[in-house]
């Protein structure tokens, strides 16, 4: 790569080297993306701007191969598709380390699908790692410590600084060589059937879309208020996501969740009870307190009868015994989870025990049907599940 695409040679601690290149014109990135179509593996990272906007972006992609390392700038251009073919080529391993939201975002902002994923933080999770962190995983690994104060920077603001820059590029070089490790670790305990499973359901995860749906249907602690607080939460909901869509910035930085929650269940009338009751700080009152109660007094001005209430799902019919069989699959699984160094819910989690539970399987083939429980987990200890349901 030449001209707009900067090599950047630049000394790390540890007298670490990280040679890259700064993507940021489409003639470089088509450059770029033939010479990763004929790597085996590449390790990937984003940067995104979640943390300082509304509507969030990808503001970086870094990709590194044993031979080469860039650092794509997608916001000067205008179609990044010339990745699309690398990303969705089996034949090359894409490593990241806590894959899920780049995932997402790889997908919403660029239409982006991914095969053949290996995200090494599920695989330190499965070796029963408890600091899965890029940080910990790599001082472990390489006695590589990364630097964290970009952390939470704004990547969407241009020019970003060299060192910056340099922070996001280590993100990913490391990543093909941790792989190495890690795959090795779990092929030596037999647990590598089980990540590359998980890893493929992982590269399937995308962002839910609302579709008109009430915003309270995505907001915790919503299912166990009445019809009026419920109207209430709604009105604030749409409330602050308005303010935050002028504004530009993030939801969590007009309200916090637990202050909205606040204001649902007490349902101010004035200004006071904001203040008294310490539902939104002094700032939050004078920028925003006026504008809040006219929008709790409107929510509860709609009649009783059109409020709605938060859909229940219907209980499917249980026994007598479920409770039991909840105890002991819980404790079963402890018991392997321990004896395998691993935490429970990675082994098999709270969900997955009550949908095995609601499908009450007496037999392999009913197994099947629990979709959640996974082919790896059927094959390792469909058995035993059955043999601790039917005691």
């Amino acid at each position: 790569m030449e001209s707009q695409c900067t090599s950047i040679n630049k000394k790390m601690d540890k007298g670490i080297k990280i040679d890259y290149k700064v993507v940021k014109t489409a003639s470089d990135l088509e450059q770029a993306a033939n010479l990763f179509s004929n790597e085996k593996i590449i390790g990937v990272d984003v940067e995104a701007d979640s943390l300082h906007h509304f509507k969030e972006k990808v503001c970086l992609i870094q990709i590194s191969s044993n031979k080469q390392s860039v650092v794509i700038d997608p916001l000067p251009l205008q179609d990044i598709s010339p990745l699309k073919p690398v990303f969705a080529n089996s034949a090359i391993k894409k490593v990241f380390h806590g894959a899920d939201y780049d995932i997402r975002s790889l997908y919403r902002d660029f239409g982006i699908e991914i095969n053949n994923l290996f995200d090494t933080q599920l695989a330190c999770m499965f070796l029963g790692i408890r600091e899965t962190s890029l940080d910990a995983v790599l001082q472990a690994n390489f006695d590589v410590s990364l630097d964290k104060k970009y952390q939470k920077k704004d990547w969407s603001v241009r020019p970003l600084s060299l060192e910056m820059m340099d922070y996001a590029a280590l993100d990913s070089v490391y990543l093909p060589a941790l792989s190495c490790k890690v795959e090795k670790k779990l092929a030596e305990t037999g647990r590598l059937a089980w990540v590359c499973e998980e890893c493929e359901y992982l590269s399937k995860v995308r962002f839910d879309q609302n579709n008109g749906e009430p915003l309270y249907l995505k907001f915790k602690g919503a299912g166990r208020l009445n019809p009026e607080s419920l109207i209430v939460l709604e009105a604030i909901l749409k409330l602050r996501k308005n303010i935050a869509q002028k504004k530009d910035k993030p939801l969590f930085k007009i309200f916090s969740n637990q202050s909205i929650m606040k204001i649902a269940l007490e349902k101010p009338c004035n200004l006071s009870q904001l203040k008294v009751n310490r539902l939104l700080s002094k700032k939050q009152i004078q920028m925003y307190g006026k504008t809040i109660i006219n929008a709790v007094a409107s929510a509860l001005e709609i009649p009783a009868a059109d409020r709605p209430g938060y859909p229940k799902k219907k209980a499917p019919f249980q026994d007598s015994a479920v409770p039991g069989n909840i105890k002991s699959l819980k404790e079963w699984r402890d018991s392997v989870a321990d004896k395998l160094g691993i935490a429970p819910g990675v082994l098999i989690s709270n969900a997955v025990i009550h949908a095995i539970i609601i499908e009450n399987p007496a037999t392999m083939n009913d197994l099947e049907k629990i979709e959640c429980l996974k082919n790896w987990r059927r094959k390792e200890f469909g058995e035993e599940i059955l043999s601790v349901l039917h005691v």
